[in-house]
């Protein structure tokens, strides 16, 4: 193995696909192909769209003059899938035929394993990955019950960068992050918080239905018997009803932006309704945050605070005042999906970690 490992890192959104090329850890070069939407409104549905982006994706590598042949892996974010454990995976035939059918639900992400596979294949046979899926599912069985059985919680979340903070985070403790115990709060257009209990996340909520706090486009978790009834008589179809949830809610739904900085604006400006939006937002989180350390019983190394929200020093201070009784508060703000990308490959191109292998429905 080279003393600098070459991984290509790939991360298609709905409307764009990033491309990045590491050298170990160090990012190379880094490429954002956008997409015009009528474009992509020819394509009847995600899967249609591989070979176009496979195209447009050796056009970017031909013009970086990067020689696919001298890569050592290439690696994908994982799309929706079964439910399984955090870790880095090989791209395998199981996994494919679930990501292109969509069997688990459809989504830009369910091309990053075909894209990364198909590459690795004209370099000759690479090794092909995904990590950490949004549906990671590492939880403690008490955590999947609801009061009703039909009803069971899911583990659907931001689990590429939330493992991949929570381990810059151990290294920061002296620790490796199985031997941790670490409450992480991703904090973006939807919020999750996660328990993460020596190297496992044994709760968390479910933030793409827009479960846990509410969050610059999510409603977050409602009064049950008021959901009901408003779903109820309302008269929305059940598609309107989720937007209004996930999409819709949040600051979007009190104050029509889901922009933190355009909210910080108006509070400067003394609005005073955007002060309380926000306050409670801030309020919403650090309840979470302290919900996940009783799932930990109360053994809790550090908070970790990451996201886009992470940026603002106000939004972050005022959930720091309500947490930091629990443990040392640490701020990673941002989220960095490629490099988690190259470094799950890199762990297991190394031998740090070995790669799982998928098993399909």
């Amino acid at each position: 193995m080279k003393a600098k490992t070459a991984i290509l890192a790939i991360n298609p959104g709905s409307t764009s696909t990033k491309v990045a090329f590491y050298s170990g850890t160090e990012e190379v070069w880094s490429d954002t192909q956008r997409y015009d939407i009528d474009r992509m409104g020819k394509f009847p549905d995600i899967p249609s769209q591989e070979q176009f982006r496979l195209e447009e994706i050796m056009k970017v590598l031909k013009d970086r003059g990067t020689d696919i042949t001298g890569l050592d892996a290439v690696v994908g974010r994982g799309g929706l899938l079964r439910p399984i454990p955090g870790g880095t995976y090989v791209v395998n035939e199981a996994m494919l035929d679930d990501l292109r059918s969509c069997r688990f639900g459809s989504h830009a992400s369910n091309l990053g394993g075909p894209l990364a596979r198909n590459i690795a294949d004209k370099a000759g046979g690479l090794p092909a990955f995904i990590v950490d899926p949004v549906v990671v599912d590492e939880l403690d069985e008490e955590a999947r019950l609801s009061g009703i059985p039909e009803i069971e919680r899911r583990s659907i979340f931001h689990a590429l960068n939330q493992k991949a903070v929570a381990r810059r985070a151990s290294v920061e403790l002296g620790k490796p992050y199985e031997a941790v115990n670490l409450v992480v709060a991703h904090m973006g257009g939807g919020i999750s918080v996660g328990a993460h209990k020596r190297g496992r996340v044994i709760d968390v909520n479910n933030a793409l239905d827009g479960e846990g706090p509410f969050a610059p486009e999510r409603a977050g978790s409602l009064p049950a018997g008021e959901l009901v009834k408003f779903a109820f008589s309302s008269g929305l179809e059940l598609a309107v009803l989720m937007k209004k949830m996930v999409g819709g809610g949040g600051l979007v739904a009190h104050l029509g932006t889901n922009d933190l900085r355009e909210v910080e604006k108006r509070i400067g400006e003394g609005d005073g309704k955007a002060d309380l939006v926000f306050r409670a937002m801030a309020y919403q989180v650090a309840r979470e945050i302290c919900s996940r350390a009783g799932a930990l019983s109360g053994d809790v190394d550090a908070v970790v605070l990451t996201g886009g929200l992470a940026f603002s020093k106000t939004f972050v201070q005022a959930i720091s005042e309500r947490i930091s009784f629990i443990s040392r508060v640490m701020v990673f703000p941002g989220e960095d999906e490629m490099k988690a990308l190259a470094e799950g490959a890199l762990r297991v191109l190394t031998g740090e970690e070995k790669a799982g292998e998928y098993v399909g429905a």
